[in-house]
């Protein structure tokens, strides 16, 4: 069955992924509905072999569309989601505007995917770290339960959008030319550096990017017990997230034990090769969905082989934002 597909916010680094995705997948589209901004209407872009025109976003751009994959940001997400739904159309949002409300389903289809069902014309797709760190640890979970995570992020400049990737491109240049690093959007030097997520941080201490993988681990999971604790911090890598994961079973759990399970995992390939230093890295994360996976050991620090650590990487662009969307509407169709 082809369906009408709207994607809004075309011509950001997300909707652009999301076209990639598409024609990659072959998605079934009968008609092809390309938004973004007035000052991107007008722009022509290319679809597997037809020539498309961006049209401004307004509120009589969903009739007749059947699913709409969103990428935009959460303030118009909040205006036109609604208006997308009320029009008969499936939205697909990439924002964090609906992904803690209750009655949205927030979906990681490797995890969850019985909630797609529960939605009324809303479907949230979570944050981009999030998703990469439960691909791994849910059939873990579901092996043995998995009491407590802790994780630290290092996250690539493109998870900030486009901008992030000209800021790290601009700053190199200079720096091999012995230039002043000029910051524009980021709040500190990227190049040869590294700093705390720059997101806002929060009364306990929390920035948002970790409260996000705390809470939304909780509901895609529906585990409001599971002990989540992070700390993300932006890395000067142009492409895919890096996690380092300790896990707290509820039973003690081996490396080997670990590999059995993610062996046969979906979206996960294990990358995890002590003799030659060979571990996931974001180089070979990159432009791929698979969440990679290696650095499997027990935590030493404990002596009833409840801990596992696990290193991962994966494209935050792909499976963090876009494929995971997709995949989504995938379902739906």
């Amino acid at each position: 069955m082809s369906v009408n597909v709207a994607v809004v916010g075309v011509t950001g680094a997300v909707g652009q992924e999301f076209l990639n995705v598409l024609a990659e997948r072959n998605f079934p589209i009968k008609n092809l509905k390309l938004l973004a901004s007035v000052r991107s209407a007008g722009k022509k872009i290319d679809f597997k072999g037809t020539t498309y025109t961006v049209e401004e976003l307004t509120k009589d751009s969903f009739q007749g569309v059947d699913i709409a994959l969103f990428s935009a940001g959460g303030s118009i997400s909040k205006e036109f989601g609604p208006i997308a739904v009320q029009a008969g159309a499936i939205v697909v949002d990439n924002s964090s505007a609906f992904r803690m409300k209750d009655g949205i389903p927030l979906v990681v289809p490797e995890v969850n995917p019985e909630a797609i069902k529960k939605h009324a014309g809303l479907i949230a797709n979570p944050n981009c770290s999030t998703i990469i760190m439960n691909v791994p640890v849910w059939p873990l979970y579901r092996a043995n339960r998995v009491r407590r995570v802790i994780v630290s992020t290092y996250q690539a400049v493109s998870g900030a959008g486009a901008w992030g990737l000209w800021e790290l491109d601009e700053q190199i240049k200079a720096y091999a030319n012995g230039q002043p690093i000029v910051k524009n959007k980021f709040p500190h030097q990227i190049v040869n550096n590294l700093f705390s997520h720059n997101s806002k941080v929060g009364e306990n201490g929390y920035n948002e990017e970790e409260t996000k993988m705390v809470n939304e681990t909780r509901k895609i999971f529906g585990d409001p017990k599971i002990m989540v604790t992070a700390t993300c911090v932006r890395v000067p890598v142009p492409r895919a997230h890096s996690e380092s994961i300790n896990i707290e079973f509820e039973k003690p759990m081996t490396p080997e034990q670990v590999r059995e399970i993610l062996k046969k995992a979906p979206g996960v390939r294990i990358v995890d090769d002590p003799a030659t230093n060979h571990f996931p890295m974001p180089l070979e994360a990159s432009g791929q969905d698979l969440v990679l996976v290696g650095r499997i050991r027990q935590d030493i620090s404990r002596e009833d082989g409840r801990g596992i650590e696990i290193f991962v990487a994966g494209d935050q662009i792909r499976k963090g934002a876009a494929t995971n969307a997709i995949q989504i509407a995938e379902r739906l169709v």
